[in-house]
C-alpha cells in the first residue's frame, strides 16, 4: 500500500465525524477550544464545534477509536449541514460560549503554570549558590556556613509551612546540571516535606531541613575518584566512603551545628531492621529527622547514581524502596512519602488513556493521583508544550508509565527526560477537602 492511501484512510470530512472517533485537529493549540489537538470524540457538542473550525479534512486513528466514520455517502442534507455548520461557528465565535472560555482558562493556568516554574528555578539557583558557598567555606568560615544554611533552610521552611498545598516541581537539566551538590538539595526539600507531611513541629522540620542540608558533609574528606567512581567500589574503597559520617560529625561540631543534626549526619545510612551502618541501630535507636532522612537520601540515590546507566526512574525507584526494600524505612516515613510523591513521581514518562505521552513535571502532595504533566505534541512547538493539570482535566489519566529509552526519538527529544532529577517545590493556597 502506497504512502498515500494509507494517509487518505485516516483522513475524513467533517460531515463524517461521530462519537468515539479519535482525531488530530491540524490546527495550532490556540485555535481550537480543546484541552488537547489528539482526542476521542465523547459528545455532539464537540463535533459541532470541530465541524466549526474551518478544517476541510480530519486525521483519524481506527486503532484508537472505538467507531467508524459516517459514510462519506451520506452526509447531512444541505439545510441541515448549513445549520450545523453556522450554529458551530458561533459556538468558536462565542466568547461567552462554555468551550471557549475553558480553553482560554487552561491558556491562563498554563501561563501561571510556566511563571511558578521560573519562580522554582531562581530559587534552586540561589540555593544552589548557597551550598556552593558552603562547601567551599565550611573549613575557613565555619560560622557564616552555619548562618547561611540556617538562613537557606529557614527561608524554604517559612514558605513551606504556610497553609498552602506543597507541590514537587521537577527541573530544567539546564537549570539543576550535573553538579553533585543538587543532591543535598533534593534531599533536603523532600526531607522538610515529608517532615511537614508527617505534621511534626515547625521547629523538627527546620532540623530535619539543616540535617538533610549536611548529611554527606563529611563527603568533603573523601577523595573524589571514589566518589564519582562508575563502577562497584571495592572493599577498601567502600570502607572509607562508610567513614563519611564520622568525618561529617567532626566538621558539624566545629560548625557549631546542634545535637540533632548530629544525629542526621551519623545515622542517614542505618535502618530500621539493623541493616545499616555504621553501628546498625534499629527504629528504636534512630531520631525521627534521621528516619526520614534515610529514606529520601536512599529514594534519591537510586535515581541519580554516580553511574547513570545505572539509574531508576523515579516511578521505578519508589516502587523498589516499597516492595524490595519496604522492611529498612520507618512505615509511617514509607507510606507517607509514597504518598506524598505519588505513584507517579516527577520526572515519570506516562502514556495517557487518550493516547498521548507525556512526562510528571509537578506532583502536588494534597492530590498525588493527578500530578501534572508536559505532553507531547509534534505540532505544538518544544518552548511552548501544552502542560495540564490532570485534578482539572478530570477526563483524562495515566494508563501506563514507560523508561525514557522507549519513547520514539522525537518524542525523546521533545519531553527531554532528565538524565539526572533535580526538584524544587512551589506552595499554592491549600483547596477545601
Amino acid at each position: 500500500m502506497s504512502a498515500d492511501a494509507k494517509t487518505s484512510e485516516h483522513d475524513i470530512t467533517p460531515e463524517q465525524l461521530c462519537i468515539g472517533l479519535h482525531v488530530h485537529l491540524d490546527l495550532s493549540w490556540t485555535e481550537h477550544p480543546f484541552t488537547f489537538s489528539s482526542f476521542k470524540i465523547k459528545s455532539l457538542d464537540q463535533i459541532a464545534i470541530i465541524q466549526g473550525l474551518g478544517l476541510k479534512r480530519i486525521r483519524y486513528s481506527p486503532t484508537k477509536s472505538d467507531a467508524k466514520p459516517l459514510p462519506a455517502a451520506a452526509p447531512a442534507t444541505p439545510d441541515k449541514h448549513a445549520e450545523t455548520q453556522a450554529s458551530a461557528q458561533k459556538v468558536v465565535a462565542n466568547e461567552a460560549d462554555p468551550c471557549v472560555q475553558a480553553k482560554r482558562e487552561r491558556m491562563h493556568r498554563l501561563a501561571e503554570q510556566r511563571a511558578r516554574t521560573s519562580a522554582c528555578e531562581q530559587g534552586l539557583l540561589s540555593a544552589a549558590n548557597t551550598i556552593k558557598s558552603i562547601n567551599k567555606d565550611v573549613f575557613s568560615k565555619p560560622d557564616e556556613v552555619r548562618e547561611a544554611a540556617n538562613t537557606l533552610i529557614t527561608t524554604i521552611a517559612d514558605s513551606m509551612l504556610v497553609d498552602a498545598d506543597v507541590s514537587v516541581q521537577l527541573m530544567a537539566d539546564k537549570v539543576g546540571g550535573e553538579d553533585a551538590y543538587f543532591h543535598s538539595i533534593n534531599v533536603s526539600l523532600l526531607s522538610m516535606m515529608l517532615a511537614k507531611e508527617l505534621k511534626t513541629p515547625a521547629a523538627m522540620v527546620q532540623m530535619v531541613g539543616v540535617g538533610a542540608l549536611f548529611h554527606d558533609i563529611g563527603e568533603l574528606e573523601i577523595p573524589e575518584q571514589i566518589l564519582r567512581k562508575q563502577e562497584a567500589l571495592n572493599k577498601s574503597e567502600l570502607a572509607l566512603l562508610k567513614l563519611h559520617g564520622e568525618y561529617g560529625i567532626n566538621i558539624a561540631k566545629k560548625i557549631g551545628l546542634p545535637t540533632e543534626v548530629l544525629q542526621v549526619i551519623t545515622q542517614h545510612h542505618e535502618r530500621v531492621d539493623g541493616s545499616g551502618y555504621p553501628l546498625g541501630l534499629t527504629a528504636a535507636q534512630l531520631s525521627l529527622p534521621s528516619r526520614i532522612v534515610s529514606l529520601v537520601n536512599a529514594y534519591d540515590e537510586l535515581c541519580n547514581p554516580p553511574n547513570l546507566a545505572h539509574a531508576l526512574t523515579p516511578h521505578e525507584a519508589l516502587s523498589t524502596l516499597f516492595a524490595q526494600q519496604r522492611a529498612q524505612f520507618d512505615p509511617l516515613c514509607m507510606s507517607t512519602f509514597v504518598r506524598c510523591m505519588g505513584v507517579y513521581p516527577p520526572g515519570t514518562v506516562v502514556i495517557l488513556s487518550n493516547g498521548a505521552t507525556a512526562m510528571v513535571v509537578s506532583v502536588n502532595t494534597s492530590k498525588p493521583l493527578r500530578p501534572v504533566v508536559v505532553v507531547y505534541d509534534p505540532a505544538v512547538p518544544k518552548d511552548a508544550a501544552i502542560v495540564v493539570d490532570l485534578d482539572t482535566e478530570q477526563d483524562v489519566s495515566i494508563t501506563q508509565t514507560i523508561r525514557p529509552q522507549n519513547l520514539s526519538p522525537d518524542a525523546h527529544v521533545y519531553l527531554s527526560p532528565r538524565k539526572r532529577m533535580t526538584y524544587y517545590f512551589d506552595t499554592q493556597p491549600g483547596q477545601p477537602g
